[in-house]
């Protein structure tokens, strides 16, 4: 029974790994793969996919209850910023003040444009899709490989701004405080650490892919697509596009300690952007719609790796692989991060693996007595590690908009983004003794 458990465990991942890495959605291919899991783990069918409580329908209508707010303030938010133009009027002007003189600076240019809109609160989708027009004039003028642009994409959008950072609104920095009863600037020295860790290597190992692709002679061979379009006539002044970021941000800064503190801060720029960027958007009705709509699908994507991950935690087998993880020798941190990671890696989602690890392994380690800012800040970092996967649903995204081939640029973003949070949770894991 054990063995046939852990035997279906293994299954169920292996299957949405693959269905999901098929164009599979994962709406789809996740109640598929808990139900391998349910008939090999001997479970009751009904009880365990509709039931009120411990169930899957129960990890997604709770991961919705509690994140669906956020996701639909935060899409409209976006929707604001790039119908009016202020996306565009951002990038310009920091590509303004770098220049464009070296491939470097290009690529830092980039980096500093996503760090800037990831942490003023747009959805990494929505960076992707600002850069894209952006990046392919600089990167043919600058004669850089087009494959080197997950880079600046993932070190701006994926690193950083999305897992360290004191105040980021990323989602994943979000969910541990429904259980913690932390902020969104938990642990903030360790953070601020774990941070530049990150810069720092981003940037170091930046240079190298990019030093070494000069040295081999490679250079832009990319045909030209829609993507390189012309910037609107008419936009806002970079003071009022700026003007939304910093509401929220400083709105997350003095609120601190404020119930829902990141939904306030989204309403209140939504408001601001509706008033300022009025010139600039004839339809807000249609901007509305269309946001909301939008949020809806990657709500229920990410709620049903949820789901799944609820499933799996249920499971004999998954208890038989998660006692192994407890055994591992060290800090409880440790087994704690491995758990996560995995998760993280199985589903595909680092926001699915902080939600399924805020609702099944946190509870535990807290009773243990350790720090709530510490365990938000070592789940969201390891929730990071292997989010980069092929069957996740921002790589499979970004692949398809970037028209860049697994083979040629994935190396990059996984390298940059589960090296550079291995490197974050070391430094989290020599801290952790100094300050709790």
């Amino acid at each position: 029974m054990t063995i046939l458990a852990t035997l279906g465990v293994l299954l169920a991942i292996i299957a949405i790994i693959y269905w999901t890495s098929k164009n599979l959605h994962v709406i789809i291919a996740a109640p598929l793969a808990s139900l391998i899991i349910i008939l090999t783990n001997q479970m009751n069918v009904l009880e365990v996919m509709l039931g009120k409580e411990q169930s899957y329908m129960a990890g997604l209508a709770g991961f919705l209850i509690n994140n669906f707010a956020i996701f639909m303030l935060g899409s409209i938010l976006a929707q604001y910023m790039e119908a009016s133009g202020a996306t565009q009027t951002i990038a310009n002007s920091i590509l303004k003040v770098l220049g464009k003189d070296s491939p470097y600076k290009g690529l830092l240019a980039i980096t500093l444009i996503a760090s800037i809109l990831t942490y003023g609160g747009m959805s990494i989708f929505v960076v992707i899709l600002t850069l894209l027009p952006l990046s392919r004039p600089l990167f043919k003028e600058l004669n850089i490989n087009w494959a080197l642009f997950p880079l600046p994409v993932f070190l701006g959008a994926g690193t950083y701004t999305m897992t360290t950072l004191p105040g980021a609104p990323s989602i994943q920095n979000v969910i541990p405080t429904k259980v913690l009863g932390t902020s969104l600037t938990a642990a903030p020295v360790i953070s601020l650490a774990t941070s530049l860790t990150l810069l720092v290597f981003g940037m170091l190992y930046m240079a190298y892919c990019l030093k070494k692709s000069l040295a081999n002679g490679e250079t832009y061979t990319e045909e030209e697509d829609e993507t390189a379009v012309a910037l609107a006539d008419k936009a806002p002044n970079l003071f009022l596009s700026v003007l939304p970021l910093v509401s929220l941000i400083g709105t997350i800064f003095l609120m601190n300690q404020t119930p829902n503190v990141l939904a306030i801060g989204l309403l209140i720029s939504i408001i601001l952007s509706a008033l300022i960027f009025y010139p600039y958007l004839p339809n807000q009705k249609e901007i509305l719609n269309t946001a909301t709509i939008a949020s809806v699908v990657p709500a229920f994507a990410t709620s049903s790796t949820v789901a799944f991950g609820t499933v799996l935690t249920l499971s004999a087998g998954f208890a038989v692989i998660q006692e192994w993880i407890q055994q591992i020798p060290g800090s409880p941190l440790i087994s704690l991060s491995v758990s996560t990671a995995l998760v993280s890696g199985i589903i595909g989602s680092s926001s699915g693996a902080v939600g399924i690890a805020s609702s099944h392994f946190l509870p535990t380690y807290m009773e243990m007595g350790i720090n709530p800012e510490l365990l938000h800040r070592v789940v969201v970092v390891a929730s990071a590690i292997l989010t980069v996967v092929p069957q996740a649903g921002v790589m499979i995204t970004f692949h398809n908009l970037s028209r860049l081939s697994m083979k040629r640029g994935f190396k990059y973003s996984f390298i940059l983004v589960t090296i550079g949070h291995i490197l974050a949770l070391l430094v989290i894991l020599l801290l952790a003794p100094i300050f709790y």
